[in-house]
């Protein structure tokens, strides 16, 4: 009899994703979980993964150097359910040969949702008003016509206010968002990506802006600098991906271009924005709010910490994809990545390192 295939999985994912995996023939697979509800830890990871053939993590597992020396040449596969993979040291991956399998585009709606969430609640004072309440503070607020008013998306009561919805990162998801915004009446979407990033000026639309204009209704969509976009925008929207390239994207700098009453969300990942240029930004009111579902330095945000003490930051625990049917086919797809690369097979959806 020839050798089980050995996959280790780092959390319980779910019935259907699972009953995938109770097909397979145990007498051939070597099936390992961590069954806790709650991350695996570092010891259990290094102590089952040697002479494994694949391995299926979460965002909390760290791929590294010294876990794949541990795991040795058998290891053919890492499944990440995640779209991100910021925690997967991709180089170590490539020199040995190992396949990266990620989960993109089932999360596109339920994160695109949450966004246009947080970008209602932080340019309508959701956050503060939330806390006024909790707090048993309703009866004592000293109510006027103004009292937690805040700026409005699109094109306002009479129709006619020219609005800017700016994002840095214009994929998948951030075209998602833009047409869950559209009916509330946008007169230019604007964009940066890592082409137009150091350009000298905004760029004439592209035939597929043009198209994209057009079916959202949109006055003009067009790629520009990432000093426009934070100059020009009425409300910023991060949806780019993580890694050095990104490292602080949205800093001081950026900010203080911003106009006063405009709003940033950061959907994507928390290193993009500098977070204490971004306390700063908000306690000297160069903006005036944020929608956060991801923060530099997550999941370790204590009580404690200074965006949680500022009226106009609305922060998530980064939830973007929870909904459970993308969660589950996430984890589907984590499952399907995971076997056909132990089986030498083409991968649903592959990272190419």
């Amino acid at each position: 009899m020839s050798e089980k295939k050995r996959i280790v999985i780092s959390r319980y994912i779910g019935e259907r994703a699972m009953s995938l995996l109770n097909e397979l023939d145990r007498d051939e697979w070597d099936i390992i979980l961590w069954k806790e509800n709650e991350p695996a830890s570092r010891e259990w990871i290094e102590k089952n993964v040697p002479n494994a053939t694949g391995l299926l993590v979460l965002l909390t597992d760290k791929v590294n150097e010294s876990l794949l020396e541990i795991a040795g040449p058998s290891l053919r596969i890492v499944s990440t359910m995640s779209v991100g993979y910021d925690h997967v040291d991709t180089s170590a991956l490539r020199k040995r040969g190992i396949k990266l399998g990620f989960t993109p585009d089932v999360l596109t709606f339920a994160v695109a949702d949450l966004t246009v969430l947080l970008c209602l609640m932080a340019t309508r004072n959701a956050g503060e008003g939330l806390t006024l309440v909790k707090n048993g503070q309703w009866p004592n607020l000293a109510f006027g016509p103004f009292t937690l008013c805040g700026p409005q998306i699109g094109a306002g009561v009479d129709g006619t206010k020219p609005y800017t919805v700016g994002f840095v990162g214009f994929g998948r998801i951030a075209q998602a968002t833009l047409k869950r915004l559209a009916p509330y009446d946008i007169s230019r979407c604007i964009y940066t990506n890592s082409t137009s990033r150091q350009a000298p000026g905004p760029q004439a639309p592209s035939e597929a802006d043009k198209e994209l204009a057009k079916s959202l209704g949109v006055g003009e969509i067009f790629a520009a600098p990432l000093d426009y976009v934070a100059k020009e925008s009425d409300l910023v929207i991060v949806l780019a991906p993580g890694g050095p390239s990104t490292m602080h994207i949205i800093d001081e700098r950026f900010l203080r271009a911003m106009k006063n009453h405009a709003v940033l969300v950061n959907t994507s990942r928390g290193t993009l924005v500098d977070t204490d240029a971004l306390v700063t930004a908000l306690r000297e009111k160069w903006i005036w709010g944020t929608g956060l579902d991801v923060v530099e330095g997550e999941p370790l945000i204590k009580a404690d910490h200074p965006l949680l003490a500022l009226p106009r930051a609305v922060v998530l625990p980064h939830i973007g994809s929870a909904t459970t049917d993308t969660r589950e086919a996430m984890a589907m797809l984590a499952v399907t990545n995971l076997v056909n690369g132990v089986l030498g097979r083409e991968l649903e959806r592959e990272v190419k390192i």
